[in-house]
């Protein structure tokens, strides 16, 4: 088989698998519009950097049916749906909609959501391979629980170093900023004996001899840090603990609809009969 003939039946895959559930193709129809029409407005609005976010969009919208063609694994309909209203919420309605500004726990709900997702990916993958005939892991509940954990929590990490490296090279502010009204820091001890100095009531900063008008002092991305960190903690918690009683009854907890499982059976056959079938005949042809 050519490479132009196993890149044909790769995307009669994807295409197959976004296809395949309804309710799934639906809600991915329904938002590939929006999206079409928010990138065909940006555009006549001459904002090209949301005209990328929204093309940006649409590509990791074919991610759930990609990964599953890729790794031949099936993803239940509830987490594709998570997935793409994540997508969504996250690039069209947070970047392009400004809801990070307008809603100010916009970005600490989908920080939360983002650590369930990641622990539910991390714990699938070991469990994929503890299912697998010639690799087996055999791995306890609890043990199990701890590496979804510690996979988000790892994801989350670097998505932070993203955030800092994008704010620092790029002059993005992605880390967003908060307004805290005192400080505390070693750094104004004019001892220099490592002494906390705090300043309380601080309601105005004077830069270059105006004032800021943020009435008080700018946190330049810590806290924002800190709290992703901390709600990406407690999204990875929950996985893992519905993950521990998953393992423990596996008919009985509502994380089936949230992990995906290995294919049964190669679903991808037909289309490779299919193509064999029509190269047979393209060749009787010929002759």
């Amino acid at each position: 088989m050519t490479g132009k003939e196993k890149r044909q039946k790769f995307w009669k895959a994807v295409q197959m698998e976004l296809t395949e559930n309804r309710s799934t193709f639906l809600v991915f129809s329904g938002m590939r519009i929006v999206v079409i029409i928010m990138m065909v407005l940006q555009f006549f609005n001459h904002n090209y950097e949301n005209v990328f976010l929204c093309l940006l969009t649409l590509g990791l919208m074919l991610m759930p049916s990609i990964l599953q063609v890729t790794f031949k694994v099936e993803f239940p309909s509830t987490l594709e749906i998570i997935i793409l209203g994540f997508i969504f919420a996250a690039e069209i309605l947070g970047e392009i909609q400004s809801f990070y500004i307008h809603f100010p726990y916009w970005d600490t709900i989908l920080h939360t959501l983002n650590g369930f997702l990641c622990a539910a990916i991390g714990f699938s993958l070991v469990e994929i391979l503890n299912r697998h005939k010639r690799i087996q892991f055999n791995m306890s509940p609890v043990f199990l629980a701890i590496v979804a954990f510690s996979f988000s929590m790892t994801i989350g990490v670097l998505w932070e170093f993203f955030e800092f490296g994008m704010d620092t090279f790029f002059q993005y502010d992605m880390q967003k900023d908060t307004v805290i009204h005192s400080i505390s820091s070693t750094y104004l001890d004019p001892t220099r004996q490592n002494l906390r100095v705090s300043i309380p009531d601080i309601n105005e900063v004077m830069i270059n001899g105006a004032p800021l008008g943020v009435g008080g002092y700018l946190d330049i991305g810590l806290i924002d840090t800190m709290m992703d960190l901390w709600v990406n903690f407690i999204g990875a918690f929950s996985f893992a603990i519905l993950g521990y009683f998953y393992m423990k009854h596996q008919n009985k907890s509502v994380i089936l609809n949230l992990v995906p499982t290995p294919q049964k059976e190669h679903k991808y056959d037909k289309l490779e009969i299919e193509d064999e079938g029509q190269d047979e005949k393209t060749e009787e042809t010929e002759r």
